[in-house]
């Protein structure tokens, strides 16, 4: 499946760090930030989860809610969230199907290896479930004030 700006998010249900089933249809009427990082507990990774973390209450008044994908299972991210006082829901996608549908499953390259794993990045959902922004192959820096001023600008 392609996705495409301006058309249907692709619906998932995966399981959350807190051990709840999230099914992303399930959160219509709400706007959506939905992020795929590589790996928990890694500096680039733990970076932008610390700045979404710094910005929930922002992205709360503005009626939005933050979810994490990565192929780590639900018990890493437990320990992720809880060593860094993650207060929104990481979702385990351990067989990349959903990174897959949003086209994040990439071959990436490594000091000089060859691997497949996640392109970093953010896809904001309105509250209709339209795909209406996405970023790929984000910096990190900066990023999470990007997606809060989109928001801000264009859906509030």
């Amino acid at each position: 499946m392609t996705i495409e700006i301006g058309k249907q998010a692709p619906d998932f249900t995966l399981q959350a760090h807190n051990g709840e089933t999230i099914k992303l249809s399930s959160l219509k009427g709400t706007t959506i930030v939905l992020y795929f990082y590589p790996k928990d507990m890694t500096p680039g990774c733990t970076t932008e989860a610390c700045d979404f973390r710094d910005q929930v209450v922002q992205f709360t008044e503005v009626d939005a809610v933050i979810l994490g994908i990565s192929p780590d299972p639900v018990d890493r991210h437990q320990k992720f969230a809880e060593k860094y006082g993650l207060p929104f829901l990481l979702l385990a996608d351990p067989e990349h199907q959903v990174a897959e549908e949003y086209g994040v499953w990439k071959l990436k390259k490594n000091f000089g290896k060859e691997y497949m794993g996640i392109e970093r990045s953010t896809f904001i959902i309105d509250k209709t479930g339209t795909l209406v922004k996405e970023w790929r192959k984000v910096k990190v820096k900066g990023h999470v004030e990007d997606a809060l001023t989109y928001i801000k600008e264009n859906l509030i």
